[in-house]
């Protein structure tokens, strides 16, 4: 009935987002990720930088998945006020 593949998650793990203005000569990326560390906690790992270039890195400890979660959705709506949008999903 329902095809899997196809239902997107209540409360994802990752966000990958892009801003791209050619006007101002602006190609950036800023991608989330849940993951978790070796001593039991989780850590949101955000990149960003420009398209085709190494950006930087910022690791943020948090308690459990679900802080961790809320923090990722919290940024993720912040990234999109400023312009970025989810490839293909625009």
């Amino acid at each position: 009935m329902f095809d899997i593949s196809q239902q997107m998650e209540v409360f994802p793990t990752t966000v990958d987002l892009k801003r791209i203005d050619p006007s101002l000569n602006m190609r950036r990326f800023y991608r989330m990720s849940v993951q978790p560390d070796l001593f039991g906690g989780v850590s949101l790992v955000r990149e960003w930088g420009r398209i085709g270039f190494r950006g930087q890195m910022l690791i943020e400890q948090h308690e459990d998945e679900g802080r961790a979660v809320n923090a990722l959705m919290k940024l993720s709506a912040i990234k999109k006020r400023r312009g970025y949008w989810l490839p293909g999903g625009r």
